[in-house]
């Protein structure tokens, strides 16, 4: 009961920043799931079907806030579905002690690039509004679909700063568009584990855990998706995600480093993802007081042009104040 209750509180996370930043669900859940023991095709199944339930409900609740490109969903989400498949009988077809080590390399890779991504960049607005490609949205999504079956997460990590690099679109919409698409490639990822593993590799119990907290915190996040700042929470959940998987990674047959080593390491991730998160901080305070400022200098601007046009005569009053002269003036005037 405790773990179903922890899952349930892990899930209602995830889905908090998943639904605000657009990635993180499938990577935070696995990363738990990994460090209960479990198999990892078995946990990536199990985070996939639970996914399936809160990507649906954080669909609808992102669409009811008009932060959905359909577009977008249709040409990133199928292949993506494609890739996912293919990528859970990749994983599945794996051995335990190979999968392993290889799951928490793909999530420590994509955990150092959220945290790297997020604390040095921020968001790019340059090229908001522009088109996104077909010929770019394709790719993606069969690459993020791979890994995120493969990994037990990434469709986010992946997809979500790929878009946002782009600059082309507004950064709700991009979050709102991948967690959209998201439902496909969890009902395709779960398909191929289904078929791969049979309904025996999915503990259907911690599943429901996950999907129970998912269900919660969907609609929340859509709303905080305005509010909450991404670049604190992206270097948050980047560190979280690479302090976990190291530590699986150094106990893993692969490394199996010693005791000191370890402590060693993971005093100088602690310190990284401190100084991360000062910077990050730091940067969205820095962030926010400029666009206080772009904003009120395009209001005093706005201000000064409206003064400007009410005391400014335009030629209709200008040709009235001159016939008002003329008429006034006496064409013979007498003593």
């Amino acid at each position: 009961m405790k773990t179903l209750i922890l899952l349930a509180l892990a899930g209602l996370g995830a889905q908090l920043v998943d639904g605000s930043l657009g990635m993180a669900y499938g990577v935070t859940s696995t990363t738990l799931l990994l460090a209960f023991g479990t198999n990892p095709a078995a946990a990536s199944a199990t985070v996939h079907f639970a996914e399936i339930g809160t990507s649906l409900m954080s669909g609808l609740s992102h669409w009811k806030f008009g932060n959905v490109d359909w577009k977008v969903v249709a040409k990133v989400g199928v292949p993506g579905a494609v890739g996912a498949f293919v990528g859970a009988n990749v994983l599945s077809s794996l051995s335990t002690e190979v999968a392993a080590p290889v799951m928490s390399l793909i999530l420590l890779t994509l955990g150092a690039y959220l945290l790297v991504r997020f604390t040095l960049r921020g968001i790019d607005r340059r090229n908001l509004g522009k088109p996104v490609r077909k010929r770019f949205l394709a790719p993606l999504g069969l690459v993020a679909g791979f890994v995120d079956a493969t990994g037990g997460g990434g469709w986010g990590p992946v997809g979500t700063p790929a878009l946002l690099s782009s600059g082309r679109m507004e950064p709700r919409k991009v979050i709102g568009s991948i967690d959209t698409s998201e439902f496909l490639v969890a009902l395709a990822a779960s398909l191929g584990f289904l078929l791969a593993l049979g309904s025996q590799g999915v503990n259907w119990l911690w599943a429901l855990g996950l999907l129970a907290g998912g269900l919660v915190a969907a609609p929340i996040a859509a709303w905080l998706v305005r509010h909450v700042p991404p670049r604190l929470l992206g270097s948050l959940v980047g560190g979280m995600i690479v302090l976990t998987n190291t530590r699986t990674l150094l106990r893993s047959d692969w490394i199996d480093a010693s005791d000191p080593v370890r402590y060693a390491v993971y005093a100088v991730i602690y310190a990284i993802w401190a100084a991360a998160v000062v910077h990050s901080y730091r940067q969205y305070r820095k962030d926010r007081a400029q666009e206080s400022a772009d904003a009120l200098a395009a209001e005093a601007a706005r201000l000064a042009a409206e003064e400007r046009r009410l005391h400014t005569p335009d030629a209709a009053d200008v040709a009235d104040y001159e016939r008002s002269i003329q008429a006034g003036r006496p064409s013979d005037p007498r003593d």
